[in-house]
């Protein structure tokens, strides 16, 4: 690994006894393999790991690691505990947890550059590289730094993750080559490629597939068929749930069409609250479009909460993308 993992990161580590591995809220994949990873790692040192999560686990994948995570560290957790947050550049990407978790040491891990970095980092050791194809991508040189390489069961988290964030390896480009090299030493170490892909691509409810067929049946394209916006009802979020969801499949069918840059899904997650998700191919830069409204991610796949319904944020998502595509 290549990596330049912070000494202060190292130092942190080693002069603490407990931590708390903290991820940010409505988690995936590579968050969770993240901490998973990590707090195998930190046991094999002899440390105390305890894993956090505010949940919920609403995707397919990573249901079955929910009950290696607890929701709220109470006192005897926090005491003398030491906090690294990972795929996260602020405490408050933790949700819920944020308050049980101030006051702490404090480490940061993301490959995510969303400037919402604190702005006072004294005594916060920050570990952020923008190029990592995943945070997995990241532990891994920690895992390494710290003087350790991955057991079976680590390397099958770390997998897991880069595999989540890549879209198994759909979104590594020609500048990707170390990816791969990545991916070889966890497969040379225990990881699964078809375990892992089954994992994250089977087990779908049927009301996930009639979920897709209404949102495509919904789908508009815009600025000459190179914008397509979906959306989801509220209705439909009661009916189907936050498990009938299936957002990277919806991505790759409205990806494939000719044409199209970018991507916008619009779901009412509530009467009063939208999520906006974004997507783009290549050249679209859909991180800065959701940084101009509170969110953030990366270059080709980003989002945002925000109060708001369907009909208010659809014209503000296509005046937004008419800068760039019209």
């Amino acid at each position: 690994m290549t990596i330049p993992v912070p000494v202060e990161l190292i130092d942190f580590i080693h002069s603490g006894s407990k931590f708390l591995l903290a991820g940010h809220k409505e988690p995936d994949g590579d968050c969770v393999g993240s901490q998973l990873a990590l707090a195998s790692a930190l046991r094999r040192l002899g440390k105390e790991a305890i894993p956090c999560s505010a949940g919920p686990f609403k995707r397919v994948e990573i249901k079955r690691y929910e009950p290696l995570f607890i929701a709220a560290p109470g006192e005897r957790e926090r005491e003398g505990a030491r906090v690294i947050a990972t795929d996260c550049s602020s405490l408050s990407r933790t949700g819920d947890l944020e308050p049980c978790l101030k006051g702490l040491p404090l480490a940061l891990m993301d490959h995510h550059e969303t400037g919402d970095l604190p702005a006072e980092k004294d005594g916060i050791v920050i570990f952020l590289d923008p190029q990592a194809p995943s945070v997995t991508f990241m532990v891994l040189a920690l895992i390494e730094a710290l003087g350790l390489t991955p057991t079976r069961e680590e390397a099958e988290f770390l997998f897991f993750g880069l595999c989540t964030d890549t879209g198994f390896f759909r979104h590594v480009d020609d500048g990707g080559a170390e990816t791969f090299a990545y991916a070889s030493q966890l497969i040379q170490a225990g990881a699964n490629p078809k375990k892992t892909f089954l994992a994250i691509n089977g087990g779908k409810s049927f009301g996930s597939r009639q979920l897709l067929g209404i949102q495509l049946s919904r789908a508009e394209a815009h600025f000459g068929g190179k914008l397509i916006l979906t959306s989801e009802e509220y209705e439909e979020t009661q009916q189907f749930g936050l498990e009938g969801r299936d957002s990277d499949m919806l991505y790759q069918l409205l990806q494939a069409v000719a044409g199209v840059e970018a991507m916008a899904v619009i779901r009412q997650e509530t009467p009063e609250k939208c999520t906006i998700g974004l997507r783009s191919r290549d050249q679209v830069d859909v991180s800065a479009i959701a940084a101009s409204f509170g969110g953030g991610g990366h270059k080709n796949a980003s989002g945002l909460a925000a109060p708001g319904t369907i009909a208010e944020w659809k014209p503000k998502i296509l005046a937004a993308f008419e800068k760039v595509l019209a």
